[in-house]
């Protein structure tokens, strides 16, 4: 039995053009109406998933949320902070340094704002801010604020740039934080506690609910230690090969409804 399913965004909840299909929102409403929580667990800040959630009706108190990559673990009204972990001034130095020796563009997420120090913005950059629903500043490293408190960085760039550049990875950076593709062109940078599948853990522990009855749902690396930790992991149809290696199940694709069709078939017993 299932109480709780775990859902990524992008590329598994949200379809190509970023909406929530009839037959997936029926599914999720159907799942609820079961007692079955139902969270959603993504890279993106909660400025992102505000809209999804409300038109999901699962913005209550008592509905929880997990954003920034695992770094925040939320209520999804946007009230209570149940676990988080930041990066500091520091870590900031050294990872946008090896960003720009790795020749790649570098952005940092804080509270509702995302900054970057490259005076030549990354269109990845604007496309994640866009995304995100999040401002997006420009700062120099001589106006960055030594107090300021992350949640995560981000190495933006094409595909190949940035594939040659995680080839060319200094092996501190994998030694001192959790480091995973979100995306063909994102790589993400967290606090070495952070992490999807961590967050998952803690707000499983938060509700009281074991790992065995749980199913998660996603389609790229960052999703990979929840599908892990879940009872009942599946990959989406268009996930990458390591996710789906170790999924339980592998679903139609987030253009196919594939998250209704894992509900469906693995929850709701409709064959």
């Amino acid at each position: 039995m299932i109480d709780l399913i775990a859902i990524d965004m992008d590329g598994t909840l949200l379809n190509a053009a970023h909406e929530i299909t009839p037959r997936v929102k029926q599914a999720i409403t159907s799942a609820r109406a079961r007692g079955i929580r139902i969270v959603l667990a993504t890279g993106r800040p909660f400025s992102g998933v505000e809209e999804y959630l409300a038109e999901l009706g699962m913005n209550g108190e008592g509905d929880y949320c997990v954003t920034f990559n695992g770094a925040v673990v939320q209520n999804a009204a946007g009230t209570k902070i149940i676990a988080e972990t930041t990066l500091g001034y520091d870590d900031f130095i050294y990872c946008e340094e090896v960003s720009r020796d790795l020749g790649v563009h570098f952005h940092a997420l804080y509270e509702r704002s995302m900054m970057t120090p490259n005076a030549d913005i990354s269109s990845h950059t604007v496309c994640d801010a866009y995304i995100s629903r999040t401002p997006l500043l420009y700062r120099s490293i001589e106006q960055l604020d030594p107090a300021w408190r992350f949640r995560k960085f981000m190495m933006v760039d094409d595909g190949p740039v940035l594939d040659r550049a995680i080839a060319n990875m200094p092996p501190e950076l994998t030694e001192r934080y959790t480091v995973v593709k979100s995306a063909y062109d994102f790589l993400e940078i967290l606090h070495p506690d952070a992490g999807k599948g961590r967050a998952l853990a803690t707000l499983a522990a938060h509700l009281g609910v074991p790992s065995d009855r749980i199913m998660a749902i996603g389609d790229q690396e960052n999703d990979l230690v929840m599908l892990e930790f879940a009872g009942v992991g599946v990959a989406m149809g268009n996930a990458i090969d390591t996710v789906k290696a170790v999924a339980n199940h592998v679903t139609t694709s987030n253009n196919e409804d594939g998250v209704a069709v894992a509900i469906e078939r693995y929850v709701l017993d409709r064959h």
